[in-house]
């Protein structure tokens, strides 16, 4: 037998025996063996001890490559089970899963009558670091399904039985460090001891699969870094993330709440919440009409009749809901596609329409698990900034050029970076294959032609067509999928739209679904993170906080704060008994971004003095001019404030 290795640089390397990708290392030199935690063989990510197949294009990965946190954590996540099993022993731990997750890894245990908490962990990473420090050997090796089976029946493990018998795989992977076997795809570090720097987060309940029916296990969330800096400076932004969790800052600013109670799910936005909602409804609602989009209500409950029509019956059932009426089936809609199409089918169109633009804040309804629910982030009702384009054929790249332009005009007030994701083919797909390849290489040429950095995501598309997801980026440097296009070449075709062409013949439009904030919800949630609830003016609930120094003062506060409010700036007066810091301190709590403070010199001068909630003091500022960059600056809805230009 002959082994041909083709290297990233176009080398061959030929051998006469087996070989893995630590021997080809070796080859080239010892330093690259050194530095080498593991490989890319034929495109799968790979072992560095395994042996490659006879022809294999392998590209060695560095701790460097972003590849490599795919390596040791995925490590972590089992030396963090066999830690477990140590201190709890074998035969009182039951292991469920333990995958690698954007920045760390968790695993979930069945520990039986042991309830771990947060002050488990320092005792669990202590055993963890033993495990480093004896640098076990990772090996891995296989066994037939069968066998597979009979070894985690002796073992004890009935979750992995479970998994291994809906493998169809003829060969089942394992990997072994020490005394320690779990059931593993891989792939993992050569040895345990090769990354040092990690830590345990936190402890929470998941159900076995998802599934609220079945067992609750335990679940311990961990992360690792190659280097102990990129470990330190993680740990500092998840204690900042801690400070700006919209959960607990949206109840203090009064914002929102939920009522666990009575809507799981379903947030209630208080007045200085749904004053945040508005001004952005207000913001995106003049950027559709000067894109030339009509706006449109449409029902909230419909015949199921549609959704067996849209297709989103045999799709997305599960996550509806239903009720019934005089012998009729209703849907609450998940989603406010199929009502814009009767909008559109309620006429004749002509292709001197199109590009017809119908864009909804539309209320939708998606049932999710109670265990996956998380504040604004992940609710069961909530607004999305919907829009559906119909078009011709030839219309298309223009179109989706058009939306990215629009993504970016959305997102430039909020500061945020971004990039796009082009998501393809999904197993659960509905229509031809020819038609999925047009669509997708429609979204490919439209973002190459925009210059827009992106990456494919490989069958992760909607049921109906392709998209691009933008992620934006906060200012603690976390990634959030807002926006999406989705280009549908198949509702069209399920609801037979149709329009008239130049020669008097019917045509098939082509369906382009788009959201920029995505959820109205979610993104509010982003944003009281991302802005820590400090909202730049033009978003904040209460714009300026009037607050007398004295009760003589109180007559020429309310008199600044009509002039304030005629002006439609957002205002509070605060004539509490209260001493001025109190009150100061108090609206610096609120997140105001300008206090108003007016005593016995403001009043003669007919002037206001202005403290910014971050502390500055601005003094003897006639009101109309406050009152004139105040208002410029809310109109341009400019991301800081215009007393620091």
């Amino acid at each position: 037998m002959h082994w041909i290795i083709e290297l990233p640089d176009g080398t061959i390397k030929e051998y006469d025996k087996p070989v893995s990708p630590a021997d080809v290392a070796a080859d080239i030199s010892s330093g690259l063996l050194k530095k080498a935690i593991g490989a890319e063989v034929n495109g799968n990510l790979w072992d560095l001890k395994r042996v490659m197949p006879e022809k294999a294009k392998l590209r060695l990965i560095l701790e460097k490559d972003y590849e490599a946190p795919i390596f040791y954590r995925h490590t972590f996540s089992h030396i963090l089970a066999q830690a477990v099993m140590r201190i709890y022993g074998e035969k009182n731990v039951k292991l469920a899963i333990g995958p690698v997750i954007e920045d760390g890894f968790y695993y979930d245990f069945d520990l039986g009558d042991v309830k771990l908490s947060e002050d488990d962990l320092p005792k669990i990473e202590a055993e963890m670091a033993k495990i480093v420090k004896e640098n076990l050997p990772v090996e891995r090796f296989e066994l037939t399904k069968d066998e597979a089976i009979n070894f985690m029946k002796e073992k004890g493990q009935l979750y992995k039985v479970e998994l291994v018998e809906e493998l169809d795989d003829e060969k089942i992977s394992f990997y072994k460090q020490g005394d320690f076997v779990d059931l593993c795809k891989g792939p993992h570090m050569p040895s345990t001891g090769r990354i040092k720097h990690f830590k345990l987060l936190s402890v929470s309940g998941a159900y076995w699969r998802g599934d609220e029916k079945n067992k609750m296990l335990q679940r311990v969330y961990g992360t690792a870094f190659a280097k102990k800096s990129e470990l330190e400076k993680h740990l500092a932004m998840l204690e900042e993330a801690k400070k700006r969790d919209h959960r607990k800052i949206g109840p203090q600013l009064g914002l929102f709440s939920f009522s666990y109670e009575y809507a799981p799910g379903m947030p209630l936005f208080h007045p200085k919440g749904t004053v945040v909602l508005n001004e952005l409804m207000k913001f995106s609602r003049e950027m559709h009409i000067q894109d030339d989009y009509q706006e449109v209500i449409t029902p909230l409950i419909m015949n199921i009749d549609l959704w067996k029509k849209s297709g989103h019956w045999d799709h997305y059932r599960d996550n509806m809901y239903f009720t019934e009426k005089e012998g009729q089936e209703y849907a609450v809609k998940p989603m406010n596609c199929p009502g814009h199409i009767l909008i559109y089918k309620s006429g004749s169109v002509s292709y001197k329409d199109l590009p017809m633009k119908f864009f909804e804040f539309g209320k939708v309804h998606r049932y999710e698990r109670s265990g996956v629910l998380h504040g604004l982030f992940r609710v069961r009702g909530f607004l999305q900034d919907d829009a559906h384009i119909y078009c011709t054929r030839e219309q298309i790249k223009e179109q989706i050029k058009g939306v990215i332009s629009f993504v970016d005009r959305i997102y430039s007030p909020f500061g945020f970076e971004y990039r796009a994701e082009l998501s393809t083919r999904p197993e659960d797909f509905m229509g031809e294959i020819e038609i999925w390849d047009i669509a997708t290489d429609a979204l490919r040429d439209a973002l190459e032609s925009t210059k827009l950095r992106y990456k494919v995501n490989e069958g992760d598309g909607a049921f109906y067509g392709p998209k691009i997801d933008f992620h934006v980026r906060d200012s603690l440097g976390r990634e959030w999928q807002c926006a999406t296009i989705q280009l549908d070449f198949l509702m069209p075709e399920r609801f037979n739209m149709t329009y008239i062409g130049p020669d008097n013949q019917e045509y098939r439009p082509v369906m382009i679904h788009r959201a920029i904030y995505g959820s109205l919800e979610r993104f509010f949630g982003i944003l009281i993170e991302h802005y820590a609830g400090a909202f730049p003016t033009w978003l904040a609930p209460i714009q300026v906080k009037v607050i007398p120094i004295a009760d003589r003062h109180n007559e020429y506060a309310k008199e600044v704060a009509a002039e304030l409010r005629n002006a439609g700036i957002r205002i509070e007066v605060d004539t509490r008994t209260k001493s001025t810091n109190y009150k100061i301190r108090d609206a610096q709590m609120q997140k105001v971004p300008y206090m108003a403070i007016v005593g016995d010199k403001e009043i003669d001068a007919k002037t206001v003095s202005i403290r910014l909630r971050t502390g500055e003091n601005l003094y003897g500022i006639k009101l109309n001019s406050f009152i004139a960059r105040l208002t410029e600056e809310i109109n341009k809805r400019q991301k800081n404030s215009i007393f620091k230009s």
